[in-house]
């Protein structure tokens, strides 16, 4: 066991004698005199080499930097592995990604803001004329460095064939998704515009500006854009072999070595807003250290002024979980490289390439991981996890950090602005084009199911992008021998509302598992001669739909059995932002309440899966084909995926959408349109009076919903043939619409107006916790009833983000 004084000689002697021809201006210190533990500090080591090992990252480089000094650096494992294998070195330079935002769009643009020729406050039109369309016109640059200007994630590569003068028309006539100002959206889309507009602005081109104005004044020696020409070679000012390569060229088949991933920065020449930056750890520490000490090099040189600075990381009036800086995010979806530990003052980037930057100013801190995640066939699974644990572990080490935290200025209410029309908001942007886990599986010639034996977990729902069935696709594949089939609920076909049972598949001929009948668990017996247990259902982003239960039911028996797990992904059709309703209390677990999960969890049943798998202790051996071309932000009309309805009454993704809020109120004696031709876009009893319960609806101002009073008969269940009273419910506004909150509104509504007809009970089922209930019943108000869980709801969403694989 080494004693604390040698281990300090070991991470000081990485420190001192990794290799700095990037010039590192930062120096090593002694860990201790920068207030580290260096027992603490040097657990770093372990969770670098887990990664490796896991195949999480083929090598990386993590600087840890305090108080204007290196504490912790380390080069580990592979910077490439063929042809030849390279180690990874201090020097490497990385494909920065979308740490391009930050470092240098919002820095130039903050530097042309301090010089009097913008404001935050101008309308993006004011400089470039051609944007305004389509409601474009009010767009601010605020907005943009906010990701709050409505703007798709990404528009087309198709928009980029012809060139970038037609791809710069093509962006101008986007339509928006959302009011502008309304909420955060993340989107490459307003950076591309910003640095144009930078370009428009000063003259110069985007990646001259930067280096002249940003990477040059602060000694940054290796930071620079690299150009390609139009065979679509690259230069710049570091030799290839020094360049992290990242995977192949998906037209070529050419390994991206030095020329920019992000292939629409490639379509414009390898100099974007949004992407196009290569640099080393030691250029991003310069930078870090640069905003810790308010806009000046550690070489004494200026580029913002400290006021400037204040400005870039503040995140002004922005929503709880939607606070970004100018550039910067603060507390978002994308901040798990805060990890545990660093405060609401802390804030940071990522870059789809593997980077990532975190800057603590209360500590006076920063971490920096940098890896090339995609390299060599861009399987691997995000690093979110690795840069969760790193700064976990970096801000452990910290041992005289005031005891007093820092918090992030709390957002200011502001008047919400008048909803955008639902037509409006539908009509706008093109749709990404998503490939789910069995179309990624199929590309990698089904690497993890060579020479298995195979058990498939699947529906209707299991189908590639062109519409072939998961089953038969696996039936066919070359080296994979299906055995067996495993039904959830509703069925192999989609089609049963009862109990399911074995069966025999009528086109393969295989045995079909009910997994919704005499057993909900797959059985010893039923792995009997499987190797390995594929899981492809679609979800629908609420914590009741059971076919998330059959997931985590999957995994433990195929740890039980000493089977792997392979889950083929699939978009949350709702969306993986959102997050909201109660926790369920361990006490209800139940068939629809597997874990401890909100009712709207704001995750694909991959992420779902790697939870469990951690968080129940199941240990499995699990592996995760995860979609491309699906974002967070996107909701399933955006991914060009053809709607196939996961259950028989789940018609449309408004249903969906609706679904973790109506759903919530189905087990009390309220019709929820099943038995219409709109299951849960309606709701009501013989015992309601329509006119005045859509009255008080309306007047409770529900965000983005509105409700039409209406008489219906429903064909099934408890009110079966009977006339009901009630309402229409319509999503007018679907990026401020928010099920849960319609959800309390009805019983809330419900429990004031018909307290002696509304037979609440039945509500705790799938509520699932008892805190939440009562408040219902004692009729407190909506907001007070969402109040009383917000403390459980943060901490889910910190242990969510370890398990999140997009953007």
């Amino acid at each position: 066991m080494l004693t604390r004084w040698a281990r300090f000689l070991l991470v000081w002697s990485l420190v001192v004698n990794l290799p700095s021809a990037a010039g590192a201006e930062l120096p090593a210190a002694d860990p201790a005199s920068l207030g580290f533990d260096v027992d603490r500090l040097h657990r770093l080591d372990g969770a670098i080499d887990r990664a490796i090992e896991r195949g999480q990252v083929r090598g990386a480089v993590v600087l840890v930097g305090r108080r204007g000094a290196i504490a912790y650096a380390r080069a580990a494992g592979r910077r490439a592995v063929g042809p030849q294998a390279e180690p990874m070195t201090r020097d490497t330079v990385f494909d920065m990604a979308s740490l391009t935002k930050p470092v240098a769009t919002s820095t130039s643009v903050l530097i042309l803001v301090e010089e009097g020729k913008l404001r935050l406050s101008d309308r993006i039109v004011r400089s470039l004329p051609d944007f305004d369309n389509h409601g474009k016109g009010v767009v601010t640059i605020d907005q943009l460095l906010r990701h709050r200007a409505g703007l798709i994630p990404d528009n087309p590569l198709a928009d980029y064939q012809h060139g970038p003068e037609s791809a710069w028309k093509r962006l101008a006539e986007l339509d928006l998704v959302a009011r502008p100002g309304q909420q955060f959206r993340y989107s490459d889309v307003g950076f591309l515009i910003l640095g144009r507009l930078v370009e428009r602005t000063s003259g110069r081109k985007l990646d001259e500006f930067a280096q002249e104005r940003i990477f040059d004044v602060l000694g940054m020696k290796d930071a620079h854009f690299r150009r390609l020409d139009q065979s679509g070679e690259s230069a710049g000012k570091v030799p290839i072999a020094r360049i992290a390569p990242t995977e192949p060229d998906s037209q070529t088949g050419r390994m991206l070595r030095g020329v920019v991933h992000d292939p629409r920065a490639r379509a414009l020449g390898g100099v974007a807003g949004h992407a196009g930056l290569f640099a080393t750890a030691d250029d991003l520490a310069i930078f870090a250290q640069t905003i810790l000490n308010g806009g000046k090099g550690p070489n004494g040189r200026r580029v913002l002024a400290p006021l400037t600075v204040r400005a870039l990381i503040d995140a002004g009036p922005t929503p709880p979980h939607q606070r970004r800086g100018l550039g910067w995010d603060v507390d978002t979806s994308y901040s798990a490289p805060r990890g545990e530990l660093f405060g609401r003052s802390s804030f940071g980037h990522t870059g789809f390439t593997g980077t990532s930057v975190w800057i603590d100013p209360e500590t006076e801190t920063f971490v920096i991981i940098l890896t090339s995640r995609l390299h060599p066939d861009g399987k691997a699974p995000s690093p979110t996890a690795l840069r969760s644990e790193v700064a976990t572990l970096a801000a452990a080490a910290i041992l005289d950090a005031s005891s007093r935290p820092v918090a992030a200025p709390e957002p200011s209410p502001t008047p919400a602005p008048p909803p955008r029309p639902l037509a409006a908001v539908a009509a706008g942007g093109d749709r990404t084009p998503v490939r789910c886990g069995i179309d990624v599986l199929i590309e990698e010639g089904y690497r993890p199911l060579q020479n298995k034996t195979v058990g498939l977990v699947t529906n209707h729902t299991g189908r590639t992008r062109g519409g072939a069935s998961t089953i038969d696709v696996l039936a066919r594949a070359p080296g994979v021998k299906l055995v067996k089939l495993f039904s959830p609920e509703h069925g192999i076909r989609g089609e049963l509302d009862a109990a399911v049972p074995d069966s025999r598949d009528a086109t393969t001929g295989l045995p079909i598992i009910s997994l919704y009948g005499r057993n909900r668990k797959p059985q010893p017996k039923d792995l009997d001669g499987i190797d390995v247990l594929v899981y492809d259902i679609q979800d629908v982003g609420a914590r009741f739909y059971t076919y998330i239960t059959t997931l985590g039911l999957v995994l433990e028996a195929a740890k039980e059995a000493g089977k792997t797990v392979v889950v083929l992904d699939r978009p949350n059709p709702i969306g993986g932002l959102a997050v909201a309703g109660p926790l369920r209390d361990d006490s209800l677990a139940s068939f629809i309440a597997y874990h401890a999960l909100p009712v709207r969890h704001g995750m694909t049943v991959g992420e779902l899966a790697r939870l469990y798998n951690s968080e129940r202790k199941i240990g499995a051996t699990l592996e995760v084909i995860p979609c491309r071309g699906w974002s967070r932000a996107a909701l399933y009309d955006r991914t060009g995926l053809v709607w196939v309805n996961p259950s028989p009454n789940m018609r449309s993704l408004t249903e969906a959408l609706l679904y973790p809020g109506v759903g919530l109120l189905e087990a009390t004696n309220l019709a929820t349109g099943r038995g219409t031709d709109t299951p849960f876009e309606r709701v009501g009893a013989p015992w309601i009076d329509p006119e005045p319960f859509a009255a008080a609806l309306n007047a409770a101002a529900v965000p983005g919903a509105q409700f039409v009073p209406i008489y219906f008969v429903p064909s099934q269940r408890q009110y079966a043939g009977v006339r009901c009273g009630g309402v229409f419910l319509m999503i007018t506004d679907w990026s401020k619409f928010e099920p849960i909150t319609l959800g309390l509104t009805l019983a809330v509504q419900l429990r004031a107006q018909y307290r002696d007809q509304w037979k609440p009970e039945g509500l705790l089922r799938l509520l699932a916790n008892r805190a939440a209930y009562q408040d219902l019943l004692d009729g407190k108000p909506v907001d007070a009833v969402v109040a009383h869980w917000q403390g459980q709801l943060e901490e889910f969403r910190r242990i969510r983000a370890k398990y999140l694989l997009y953007p």
